[in-house]
């Protein structure tokens, strides 16, 4: 059976996931997103207590389960202190250079749900007073808020509502091109969670009868590394992490192709698995490259350190840039669906 893909329409809904902040820790708004998105189409879900969402498609064989997952929770930031200038220090959420945000436009939200714009700088930023500006380093202890409110000092800036805790997210940024790029934060992992939802959206439509019942986590603490170990259904035999392939020197993953990850910084995935991917994708004219991250990884290796008796395996779209200005190609979009597709629809390894 062949894939009709409506990739066009994906990017749209990667566009909405984008624009959602959502650092981990503070997922919420865009859980409810999703959530109303499978309501809409009657696929029936349920919240784990962590906050994640899981989507279930009951399938032809109810005795063993797949699941996959793909995360929306993002890099970002917390209030670390409110300085005696009225600017912010910054705690990171999740694994990037402090370089990587330097200049970057960001939402601060208050316990009480307000919502203040501001911009990250270096305290010494200005070439013009400071003979450091280029070459101090890019640290915690340098790097500050810059709140867009008339505050001069601390008991302003708390005035506003503002606290040691707040989450802090980064603006997106995103563009789709006419070049067919999407290129935006956070497509780690939010341009997998839109592959998924369109994809479940097709089954559903279509009413394509899966194999086996089959799983979507929705995961919402994959950046700080425990998103996807719980809430595994004991019939599950196979896990698909659905996240990024990370481009770089010596990396073979492009923005062009699925990536199908053999090993990252937890070790090989399960190799039956692995091969099994490759089959389809050269069964079903997809264009794939294997790939290492050694600094790398996912919910799925999250589930085999917690101990789960399961099958792991990671693929997804090739993201360039990936944990600062991110991008893909429609066309890798196109072949991570395509390969999500067969798979769901193929027999499990032996």
């Amino acid at each position: 059976m062949t894939y009709q893909s409506n990739s066009k329409e994906t990017l749209e809904l990667i566009k909405k996931l984008v624009s959602i902040p959502s650092p981990s820790g503070n997922t919420e708004k865009v859980i409810c997103f999703v959530e109303d998105f499978f309501k809409k189409i009657g696929v029936e879900t349920y919240r784990n207590r962590k906050g994640g969402l899981i989507a279930t498609i009951k399938g032809k064989d109810d005795t063993k389960h797949r699941m996959l997952t793909a995360h929306v929770d993002t890099l970002g930031a917390m209030v670390k202190e409110i300085k005696n200038n009225g600017r912010l220090r910054l705690d990171l959420i999740g694994g990037f250079a402090w370089n990587s945000i330097e200049g970057e436009y960001c939402e601060i939200e208050t316990a009480e749900g307000k919502v203040y714009t501001g911009t990250i700088l270096m305290h010494q930023q200005s070439v013009h007073v400071y003979k450091d500006a280029k070459t101090a380093e890019r640290n915690q202890q340098n790097m500050e808020v810059r709140i867009d409110e008339k505050v001069t000092n601390a008991e302003e800036v708390r005035a506003l509502g503002i606290e040691v805790g707040d989450f802090v997210s980064f603006d997106p940024r995103v563009q789709i091109t006419d070049s067919g790029y999407i290129k935006s934060r956070h497509l780690d992992d939010k341009a997998s969670v839109g592959i998924l939802m369109n994809l479940i959206k097709h089954i559903t439509r279509n009413n394509i009868e899966l194999p086996y019942t089959t799983h979507f986590l929705i995961s919402n603490n994959e950046e700080i590394g425990y998103g996807g170990n719980s809430n595994i259904p004991p019939e599950t035999v196979e896990y698909l992490a659905v996240d990024m392939g990370a481009i770089g020197d010596g990396q073979s993953t492009d923005e062009y192709t699925v990536s199908i990850c053999v090993k990252d910084g937890s070790g090989p995935y399960h190799y039956k698995l692995r091969k099994r991917l490759v089959e389809l994708a050269k069964q079903n004219q997809v264009q794939y490259k294997l790939d290492i991250y050694p600094y790398y990884g996912s919910d799925a290796s999250a589930a085999i350190r917690s101990g789960h008796d399961i099958v792991h395996g990671l693929i997804g779209p090739g993201i360039d840039s990936s944990h600062a200005f991110e991008r893909t190609h429609i066309s890798s979009i196109q072949n991570t669906e395509k390969l999500l597709y067969h798979y769901l629809l193929s027999n499990m390894i032996d």
